[in-house]
């Protein structure tokens, strides 16, 4: 998988993954990766291109990320049927989701042990576990 770091070239990277580098797309890819590992909507990351100045439609925005995601560049986190994330940390973690605030945030990797069932049903295996867990104020 393309490594896209802030120093590196976000062209090659798109191209190393089949991706056409158009100027939305690497313009996109700039505010995803160039910052560390975040969490993102399609909308945080419309309103995050329209406060940079960046020309590009809500629409594109989701397209980009479907895109990315399926090209190993993200990680999608659905928390529920109306919210899912796009996480640039495409490694094996889990994740607490503060539903007040609609804050997704890494859970660090000690806080979860393995949960792969050890029985799997005949001709399957495991792909992946993700966890998320759901927490409110409790006052």
């Amino acid at each position: 998988m393309a490594d896209l770091q802030p120093n590196s070239d976000a062209m090659k990277s798109l191209r190393a993954v089949g991706l056409r580098p158009t100027r939305q797309r690497m313009a996109l890819a700039r505010l995803l990766f160039g910052q560390g590992n975040m969490h993102v909507t399609a909308e945080s990351l419309y309103d995050s291109a329209q406060e940079a100045g960046i020309q590009v439609s809500l629409a594109t925005v989701y397209n980009t990320l479907h895109q990315f995601t399926t090209a190993g560049l993200l990680r999608q986190v659905v928390v529920d049927s109306s919210r899912c994330y796009f996480d640039t940390n495409v490694d094996e973690h889990h994740h607490f989701y503060f539903e007040e605030s609609g804050e997704l945030a890494d859970i660090p990797s000690e806080f979860i042990r393995s949960m792969a069932p050890m029985d799997l049903p005949a001709g399957t295996e495991l792909s992946r576990i993700d966890i998320v867990v759901r927490l409110r104020s409790n006052g």
